[in-house]
């Protein structure tokens, strides 16, 4: 069973970017940001973030289906950075999210979303923006079956 919390995100600081495509542009994309850190010598805050614009399984469907998918990546950094045209400098923004933690590969995420969307329905909670998958450990340093993704999903 997947224990499902409420937490206040804070906001933060960071260096990302964004592209229209397919979810498998996202690997892609983290070296891409964690690349123009180590070029600017920031200090890294937290793991890294994807954040995903369709809201709901038939629109990731949909996305997914149609390579129509909004990819935003976001790395957490320490201070005030510059950005560049392609990678941004800005403040992702907080707030009150339900919180999931899934253990296992990023394919079998499935199941724990859709635990963490019964249980925003159940408690009458509506989702009000972007969900987010932080990455806290390094999928080339630990086994599938180690892998972490923290869910986040804005409520009100």
């Amino acid at each position: 069973m997947t224990e499902i919390s409420i937490l206040e995100v804070p906001a933060m600081n960071v260096l990302g970017t964004r592209k229209t495509g397919t979810y498998t542009l996202i690997p892609e994309l983290l070296t891409k940001v964690f690349s123009s850190i180590e070029k600017k010598k920031v200090a890294v805050a937290g793991p890294p973030f994807f954040i995903c614009h369709e809201i709901s399984p038939e629109a990731v469907r949909e996305a997914t289906e149609k390579g129509t998918a909004v990819v935003e990546v976001a790395w957490p950094v320490a201070g005030h950075v510059k950005g560049t045209k392609e990678i941004q400098a800005y403040v992702l923004p907080g707030g009150r999210m339900a919180h999931a933690i899934h253990k296992g590969p990023y394919e079998t995420c499935e199941s724990t979303y859709l635990a963490l969307f019964a249980w925003i329905e159940k408690q009458s909670l509506t989702i009000c923006g972007p969900i987010r998958e932080a990455y806290p450990n390094d999928p080339r340093t630990v086994p599938p079956e180690e892998i972490i993704t923290e869910i986040y999903v804005p409520v009100k």
